[in-house]
């Protein structure tokens, strides 16, 4: 086992690829803080782990329960090794939304909250001698369909727009920490089979992605993501930091 001993937190683990990578990191010995918004999902994925895995909730856009988080969890296990920051806004988002608004509320989540969770984790993970912070990004990032511009309104591009920004802060944030022994990746799964993806792609358009934009024509499943997760927890790749993985059977690579 790859993670033995160490405390991991893992945003947005209740459901899809954050409880698939709770699953991979409980069964590589990690203790796992199955963090979540949603209670009911979060405390299930938590009692089916089982052991000394613990449920928390958390609401990654306010900046108060955020150092909550990070402060109860060196409280009750004396370390934090790995953050993993997956929480976001993906199921039932409205790519058709174009107002301000809207796009303030996916950046709350899916950028700032990263960026919160990180600012939280930090001191605790310094005290602990260094760790690994993975962030969760997106074949979105670089690729997104062309979306239509309806009654003169710009699209925001909101869903790309914060993965592309993480993958910015992860290299930025990477330069800062290193000195702490603390690393920073981020991982970029294509379109992965979850339920979310599931309800807002549509079944003839993945099928497209997987016939003629992945070199490696089959469906994208959430445990295939978890093992470079499980590496960039690890000593394996403790000189590694600064990097976004794409993991999507080569759908970024082929652009």
């Amino acid at each position: 086992m790859r993670l033995t001993g160490k405390v991991a937190i893992i945003t947005g683990a209740g459901q899809g690829i954050g409880e698939a990578y709770a699953k991979r990191f409980a069964a590589e010995g990690a203790i796992v803080v199955v963090a979540d918004i949603n209670v009911e999902k979060g405390q299930a994925v938590a009692k089916a782990l089982g052991g000394a895995h613990v449920f928390e909730r958390i609401d990654v856009s306010s900046e108060d329960d955020t150092k909550r988080l990070a402060q109860t969890v060196f409280d009750r296990f004396g370390k934090i090794d790995v953050l993993l920051n997956n929480a976001a806004i993906f199921h039932g988002i409205d790519n058709f939304d174009t107002s301000f608004a809207y796009l303030k509320k996916i950046f709350d989540v899916n950028y700032f909250g990263t960026w919160l969770m990180c600012r939280a984790a930090f001191p605790h993970l310094a005290k602990s001698g260094g760790g690994s912070v993975i962030n969760q990004s997106s074949a979105a990032a670089w690729l997104h369909p062309e979306y239509p511009i309806l009654d003169d309104n710009l699209p925001s591009f909101h869903y790309s727009v914060t993965k592309a920004a993480i993958n910015a802060m992860t290299h930025f944030m990477a330069g800062s920490v290193g000195k702490y022994n603390i690393r920073v990746n981020a991982i970029a799964p294509g379109p992965t089979m979850t339920e979310a993806t599931k309800q807002g792609v549509p079944e003839a358009y993945l099928q497209y992605i997987i016939d003629q934009q992945m070199a490696i024509h089959r469906a994208l499943q959430p445990e295939d993501v978890t093992g470079t997760a499980v590496w960039l927890a690890s000593d394996d790749s403790s000189f590694v930091t600064g990097q976004c993985i794409p993991v999507d059977g080569g759908m970024v690579m082929l652009g």
